[in-house]
């Protein structure tokens, strides 16, 4: 065995090291990469790809499925061990690039701090923000359909949707200059129907700073899920903070088919919530919500149950333990903490 065979495998060693010792570190991080390099190469990677109307990445993924395919069928009598290394060096490379072009982000400064917003709150303060947002959904639900018992249906296409995403966030960045968008690169994913059946609405590829959104998704949720995704191009990697952030975008915006994407969100949120801290306050809570923005909830419930399989729960074994070694002791829970983000911020705030 050669000993340059073993350079890159004793790379990602290094690399998993540097950075735990990284993390310790979160104000060196916010000032040298996220608001430091990773701007310069967002702007790069967004510049070169945004235009191209279809998703660049997921054909470059697409292309890598294939080749890895072909790779172990051509070395499928290759010793083990040379697969292991050729495997070891490969993910070296993956996971160098994967943390140089997005993924330091996972270990900059929490938005808590940097807003200086609480993330406790007692459940009067939870019982207080839950009825405000079901006031206000219930008030643009009413706005728009003239009827309570009526559903939700956006008369925008997607392409739409993405193109007045861009409004939402001006807005935002009128008031915090550090969420301004800038350079759009929102396309409908190639992998919609896998994406379905893994239980994912959308993703960040992190290699082309492309936000990708589930095409197959209930239309009402994908201006949130829209720019949830585009606040993870601006350098936000945590699922709750981006969250908080595509609530902020969709809210702000001047549309009521996207404030409806938001609260309706949000509102969810809190309902599930209460679901877990107590299930009595819950039944009265959803007497006051009105029937339509049941319907749409109930619209969401059936697609995804309808492609659940033993697929999605593998990928959500996956995907939470992934986001437990990246910085989110949470994991898939780390969706719901945004709660905590939105009631204090809203303590004192008009919704």
């Amino acid at each position: 065995m050669r000993k340059k065979q073993l350079i890159l495998p004793i790379f990602l060693l290094i690399q998993i090291v540097g950075l735990k010792i990284i993390s310790f570190f979160p104000e060196f991080v916010e000032s040298y990469y996220s608001n430091g390099l990773y701007p310069y190469i967002s702007k790069f990677s967004r510049s070169i790809l945004g235009w191209i109307p279809f998703s660049f990445g997921d054909v470059l993924y697409a292309i890598l499925i294939i080749y890895a395919l072909y790779w172990l069928y051509k070395n499928r009598k290759l010793h083990w061990k040379f697969k292991a290394l050729s495997v070891l060096s490969l993910l070296s490379v993956v996971y160098f690039l994967f943390h140089f072009l997005w993924a330091f982000n996972y270990h900059r400064i929490p938005l808590s701090e940097k807003m200086n917003i609480k993330t406790e709150y007692s459940d009067v303060q939870l019982l207080a923000f839950t009825n405000k947002i079901i006031a206000k959904t219930n008030q643009i639900q009413f706005q728009i359909t003239n009827d309570t018992a009526m559903k939700i249906v956006s008369p925008f296409s997607q392409n739409q949707i993405f193109e007045k995403s861009l409004l939402g966030y001006k807005n935002l960045s009128n008031e915090y200059s550090f969420f301004t968008y800038n350079i759009p690169s929102v396309k409908k994913s190639l992998f919609s129907y896998p994406l379905t059946y893994m239980g994912f609405g959308g993703y960040l590829n992190p290699f082309t700073n492309e936000a990708q959104v589930n095409s197959m998704i209930p239309k009402y949720g994908f201006p949130m899920t829209a720019c949830h995704e585009m606040a993870h191009q601006m350098g936000y990697a945590s699922e709750s903070e981006c969250n908080f952030i595509g609530f902020l975008a969709v809210t702000k915006n001047d549309d009521l088919y996207f404030k409806y994407s938001g609260y309706s969100y949000a509102l969810r949120y809190c309902l599930s919530n209460w679901e877990v801290r107590n299930p009595k306050i819950l039944e009265q809570l959803l007497k006051t919500i009105h029937p339509g923005i049941l319907k749409n909830y109930k619209e969401s419930k059936d697609f995804w149950e309808s492609h659940q399989t033993f697929i999605d729960t593998g990928f959500e074994i996956f995907y939470d333990n992934f986001l437990k070694f990246n910085q989110q002791k949470d994991g898939l829970e780390s969706y719901s903490k945004f709660v905590d983000l939105m009631v204090n911020y809203y303590a004192k705030k008009d919704l």
